[in-house]
């Protein structure tokens, strides 16, 4: 089958988040993009659904704001849960001072396809689907480009840069032979739906039973449900029975009680491995990691779409002088990436460990305490306090602004 082969300015490897920001606002700035995904489309559980402040006042910087807020979602503008029927509420985003200070839940499909609407206006944006990276080109000890199959056949990329946001299990960071350090994560999640009711809850909350963590994401018609276990116990879990299973969701989130009989086998139920990791160094010649190939985050928070696409932002404001300029991008340009981008990743993963360690778990497994550290119900006392955590959560550390123009 003949070789197809296409040329741009910045090839970015993974139709994720950070990619599809990244591809949008080089394309929205001038410059010729092709993203690859691997997959036919954007529909897949297991990405993250939290829309953080932050990005709700990227898309208001970009005038999407009001546009963006028609997709269906739901709003928080509290966040908090319930420790053995002892409510805590720990963030309060009211107060920050943004355009919108609430936080959004939609699934990312659908944010994903808002991007892709907008991005395919610009005539450099070109995104390839069923695109599955497999190797980089190199010329000279540089990459120039990656090679991928599709269902026409092998396909070359060739750009300037090469940008992998291919998520966690990055095919471009290994093949690019990139030094990934990884740090102990106790914990791993069972993900599963149930359906909801309007007589539920409105809220995404999350639930502390006596050793057992469960968070219940609104998804309007059911709830996503994770149900964090200790690492590797899902084979000790599925020893003990469906119906155990069940029982002891039953106990965890009683509400759920009359329809947990939707888990029919454990073909239902996925296994997701939480991992927390960081590259060393996140380029080399002509390459760059961004997002979860640059730094795997926890589930804790939600926070992970929210980094990449601050990474994306960041690595747009960096990347799109020199790329209209037709300049090297040189690894000192890339540097200034993980310069920026590398604090705010790292400070955020030590605060997933803090609180991996000392609240969901404790001496390695998963905590069996009756009521919430003494921290959290002072913040849950004095609601002054709960402006930190919600800066903290809603803005991240060291938040980006849109620097890009529209060309």
């Amino acid at each position: 089958m003949a070789l197809n082969t296409l040329t741009t300015k910045c090839c970015i490897a993974g139709g994720g988040p950070a990619g599809m920001m990244l591809g949008f606002l080089l394309a929205r700035a001038g410059i010729e993009v092709v993203v690859l995904e691997k997959h036919a489309d954007f529909f897949r559980d297991f990405r993250g659904d939290t829309i953080h402040p932050s990005t709700l006042q990227l898309m208001h910087e970009l005038g999407l704001l009001e546009e963006f807020l028609k997709v269906p979602h739901q709003e928080m503008k509290h966040l908090g849960f319930d420790f053995n029927n002892y409510p805590i509420q720990l963030a309060d985003f009211t107060h920050l001072k943004i355009a919108k200070p609430v936080l959004a839940l939609m699934p990312q499909w659908d944010f994903l396809k808002f991007i892709e609407q907008h991005a395919v206006k610009y005539a450099g944006f070109k995104l390839v689907m069923n695109a599955n990276v497999t190797d980089l080109i190199k010329e000279n000890g540089r990459v120039t480009g990656v090679v991928a199959t599709t269902k026409d056949g092998p396909l070359e990329v060739r750009g300037a840069v090469v940008v992998g946001t291919d998520g966690r299990r990055s095919t471009v960071r290994e093949k690019a032979e990139l030094k990934v350090l990884s740090s102990g994560v106790p914990i791993d999640v069972l993900w599963f739906r149930i359906t909801r009711k309007e007589t539920d809850p409105p809220q995404t909350f999350g639930r502390f039973e006596h050793g057992h963590v469960m968070v219940l994401l609104n998804r309007d018609e059911y709830w996503q449900c994770a149900y964090i276990i200790d690492k590797g116990g899902y084979d000790k879990i599925q020893n003990s029975g469906l119906v155990a299973f069940r029982e002891t969701l039953a106990e965890v989130s009683p509400f759920l009680a009359d329809r947990l009989e939707e888990l029919k086998s454990w073909d239902d139920i996925k296994l997701l491995t939480v991992d927390i990791d960081h590259l060393e160094r996140w380029y080399t010649d002509g390459l760059l990691c961004i997002g979860d190939a640059a730094h795997a985050m926890s589930p804790i928070g939600g926070v992970g779409i929210n980094l990449a696409i601050q990474d994306a932002v960041a690595t747009a404001n960096i990347l799109y002088q020199p790329l209209l300029r037709n300049e090297p991008i040189t690894n000192a340009v890339l540097q200034l990436v993980q310069k920026r981008r590398e604090f705010p990743a790292r400070v955020i993963q030590k605060l997933q460990i803090n609180i991996q360690n000392n609240i969901i778990t404790h001496g390695g497994k998963l905590n069996e305490a009756t009521k919430p550290p003494l921290v959290m119900r002072i913040i849950n006392m004095i609601p002054l306090l709960q402006r930190l955590p919600a800066k903290a959560v809603g803005m991240g550390v060291r938040p980006e602004h849109v620097r890009t123009p529209e060309a």
